[in-house]
């Protein structure tokens, strides 16, 4: 029962003033549009242990991102895919990524950088900085006292080095040997390695075995030896170039010494090769069986192996398998593979594609930058990005990505501290990541068409979530 005197005073203040409460008839909406009423919200982010990467754009909250704390619980491998055009900052997110694992004691990285200007690498200046001298391979300078890569290094097992020639000479003809031309160059490599003990066996050993064939070659086959000299004809004559033709002086002699497979960071500085030769993916070959033998090893260090100009590995069917082979390391030894692509059609569409369709599923990590509207579709269609994601790529300013990590999509602002950028962006011209992104050092025009940018994007997110909550209450 109610206080006499508080419902005097509620009948008083009535009669002077109206009503004071009103009953709300109830309202009837869909999800859609109630969701209104409630806080923004951002996506949960990948944990506070790893490397920083910068901020994710819609929240501001630090993004953390590595592949060796994140394996096991939220990735199931630690390969990494970089997608989009040029002068977008791919090459600025992959400078600073790796001088950021660095400061970990067991991490190592090897880089094969395959852009450059100014006869030097992308990957010269962190080098330098680092004290590392880069592997250069070059043809040119392999004939007067250059670096150089014996496919038939002793470090390399019997098996490796035989895996070794056949994807080379894969490679350079273009189809797979056959039974009797894989027979010739079995018995050749046999022979040079059971006879040759003083010294390291080189190409031309197996090529002029291949050339003059050893008798008993034949008899253990029961075949004519014309006949084994036939089958090894085609081999000898690709292995040829490698010794006497454009790509000579690389290959054709013992291994340098002194490269250091112990160093912190190993660059491959292939921007001496002509990138849409045929050199390019033989040189990938040799390039990642020697990694295979000698670099990877099973004592609990972190290994990140970083290739630029990916599309030159994906788009060869004998090197795609190659590393698809050493992408299975990741898992049991620890291997990140990163792979810089410029247009994911470079590969899906190439030579290669069911081969690129497996290291695309072994990478659960993609990070997308820019793209055009019709490239950002095919993108999102072959790597299954949501909706909203693919629709803000086109709008996407020079320094934010879209990341994908197993599922969990966000778009996320890459920053660079003041002592990294003099490594990041240097004087020379370079074929991508020439726009700083901090916000501090943004010109004003810049600056503000970013942020106008980050919100279109963050409008078109929100109407697409919109749209597909308004559809699920309908239904």
């Amino acid at each position: 029962m109610r206080d006499p005197l508080s419902a005097l005073s509620d009948a008083f203040t009535s009669f002077l003033f109206g009503k004071v409460e009103t009953t709300r008839l109830p309202v009837r909406t869909s999800t859609g549009q109630a969701q209104a009423v409630y806080l923004p919200t951002a996506a949960p982010g990948l944990g506070d242990s790893g490397v920083i990467i910068g901020r994710e754009v819609y929240s501001g909250k630090g993004y953390i991102y590595d592949p060796f704390q994140l394996y096991g619980q939220q990735l199931p491998a630690p390969h990494w895919l970089v997608l989009g055009e040029s002068g977008n900052g791919k090459s600025a997110l992959e400078k600073t990524y790796v001088l950021r694992q660095l400061r970990f004691r067991d991490r190592q990285v090897v880089v094969l950088d395959a852009q450059g200007e100014d006869g030097v690498g992308e990957w010269n200046l962190i080098a330098q900085e680092l004290g590392i001298t880069p592997i250069r391979l070059d043809p040119t300078a392999a004939l007067n006292g250059g670096i150089r890569l014996n496919p038939l290094d002793p470090s390399i097992t019997t098996t490796g080095q035989l895996a070794r020639l056949r994807t080379i000479i894969e490679v350079a003809m273009g189809h797979g040997l056959d039974e009797r031309s894989g027979f010739a160059l079995k018995v050749a490599h046999a022979y040079v390695t059971a006879t040759i003990t003083d010294r390291q066996p080189v190409l031309m050993d197996i090529v002029e075995q291949l050339r003059h064939p050893e008798p008993e070659s034949a008899e253990a086959m029961n075949v004519d030896i014309d006949d084994v000299r036939a089958w090894g004809l085609d081999v000898a004559l690709v292995l040829d170039r490698l010794v006497d033709g454009d790509l000579r002086g690389m290959f054709d002699g013992p291994t340098t010494v002194g490269i250091d497979l112990d160093a912190p960071l190993i660059v491959f500085d292939l921007s001496h090769i002509d990138r849409n030769s045929i050199a390019m993916p033989i040189l990938m070959a040799i390039v990642g069986v020697w990694l295979e033998h000698t670099w990877i090893r099973p004592d609990r260090k972190k290994r990140i192996f970083l290739v630029e100009e990916a599309w030159h590995i994906i788009n060869s069917p004998f090197v795609a398998q190659l590393f698809q082979r050493l992408l299975k390391f990741g898992r049991r030894l620890g291997l990140s593979f990163v792979a810089v692509v410029h247009h994911l059609s470079d590969v899906v569409d190439g030579a290669a594609a069911k081969e690129a369709a497996a290291i695309l599923k072994m990478a659960s990590t993609r990070t997308i930058y820019a793209q055009k509207t019709d490239e950002a579709r095919a993108t999102g269609q072959v790597i299954g990005l949501p909706r909203w994601a693919v629709e803000i790529i086109p709008t996407l300013t020079p320094g934010i990505a879209v990341w994908d990590v197993n599922g969990n999509v966000q778009v996320v602002k890459h920053l660079i501290t003041e002592a990294e950028r003099p490594l990041v962006f240097t004087d020379r011209a370079m074929t991508e990541g020439s726009t700083p992104d901090a916000d501090d050092l943004l010109p004003e025009d810049i600056r503000a068409a970013e942020l106008e940018a980050e919100q279109r994007a963050a409008r078109i997110e929100h109407q697409q979530r919109m749209n597909e909550s308004s559809e699920s209450t309908v239904a």
